[in-house]
């Protein structure tokens, strides 16, 4: 009796210390693996009651995939903080482009001479495509800085709207999640491929934005 009590009390501590989390909706399959990989229940009445050292063992598991849900909570929050600070820098730099006249250290329609450029500027080559058939001509390109790291900063218009590609090398950390966002009126799309990040912000419309980025995938081989 003295037992059942302690082990009562025991889980009764847990259950009101423990810290609870509403998982994210992209966290749900991972926590349904966990829990299949829980020891089952046994039904009561088939062999009576479990052993002390089972019902520590549910205990434990229960405590294992708690902690386990926390880390995976914390780690997508912190993916969630670090992207939309770069949709702030990205549209910071954007703006920033728009306000001076360092739109572009090198202007012209021509793909085969910004690629150059910016290649021989930097220690990567940004893929450039020609969109003006589709109605988004390049009209230049620049160096630009991204926590601390030059970038390339690929520019095309769109009637009257401007729109900055910004590329630079994943250096094998994935920044996550494609992003969609809007921020202070402007969209923002990101993509990853073939070990570049690409981050193109415009105040065009959110659509125009994604048939943009999809021609550019098209013609860029991205």
């Amino acid at each position: 009796m003295m037992e059942n009590r302690e082990d009562s009390e025991l889980a009764g501590l847990i259950k009101k210390n423990a810290d609870y989390f509403e998982a994210p909706h992209d966290l749900r399959n991972r926590i349904n693996q966990i829990l299949a990989q829980a020891p089952a229940q046994q039904e009561p009445g088939r062999a009576g009651r479990w052993p002390a050292w089972r019902q520590w063992w549910g205990m434990g598991a229960a405590f294992a995939v708690g902690v386990m849900l926390s880390v995976a909570v914390v780690s997508w929050r912190a993916q969630q903080a670090a992207q939309d600070d770069m949709v702030e820098q990205v549209v910071d730099s954007h703006i920033r482009s728009l306000m001076g006249t360092h739109l572009s250290d090198i202007a012209s329609s021509d793909q085969h001479t910004v690629k150059p450029w910016l290649s021989h500027h930097l220690d990567f080559s940004p893929p450039v495509a020609d969109l003006a058939a589709a109605g988004f001509p390049l009209t230049g390109g620049r160096m630009d800085y991204m926590e601390g790291h030059p970038v390339a900063a690929l520019v095309y218009q769109r009637h009257l709207h401007t729109i900055n590609v910004f590329v630079w090398p994943l250096h094998g950390k994935s920044q996550g999640a494609p992003v969609s966002a809007m921020l202070r009126g402007f969209n923002v799309q990101s993509w990853e491929k073939d070990g570049m990040q690409f981050w193109a912000v415009s105040d065009v419309q959110a659509d125009e934005l994604v048939k943009f980025e999809s021609l550019l995938r098209e013609q860029s081989g991205l």
